[in-house]
């Protein structure tokens, strides 16, 4: 048996259940993986048109934190530019996506993909850059390359 270098999940259900213990503070703080961030956002993008997710996803996010006993500083919890450069990543999938599909099939194709990468900001950030505390505060653009878009 193959591993992959991710954790697939298994149904439309498990990413539904992330999503909304993300925005109602209930998934547990260790199962918001890398793997969530991107489930619970491409469900978001997806699936939630009543959430303006491009106005929206700081808040949920640093609210989530704190919610769950995090800190959201200069060090440590949200992210503006990494957040906003997975999300162009997921706008992008989204979009590319054949009509129909099951969001578990989305979900994991997109992990499964360089977006879905842990370290592909990096493709269009340098690291000192991508981990300043001015791009953790607010969104700062690529000095690598262009970000694929926004929602």
């Amino acid at each position: 048996m193959t591993q992959l270098p991710f954790r697939p999940f298994p149904d439309d259900d498990a990413i539904r259940r992330v999503g909304e213990g993300l925005l109602d503070h209930s998934l547990p703080r260790a199962e918001w993986t890398h793997e969530a961030h991107l489930a619970a956002t491409t469900w978001l993008v997806r699936d939630r048109p009543d959430i303006a997710i491009d106005v929206e996803i700081a808040a949920i996010i640093s609210s989530y934190n704190v919610a769950v006993g995090g800190v959201n500083d200069d060090t440590q919890g949200y992210h503006e530019t990494i957040t906003r450069a997975y999300l162009s990543g997921v706008c992008a999938h989204v979009a590319a996506r054949p009509s129909g599909e099951t969001l578990v099939a989305c979900v994991n194709a997109l992990l499964g993909s360089p977006a879905g990468q842990r370290d592909w900001p990096l493709r269009f950030y340098s690291r000192d850059r991508l981990f300043s505390v001015a791009a953790r505060r607010g969104f700062i653009t690529p000095d690598l390359a262009s970000l694929p878009g926004a929602c």
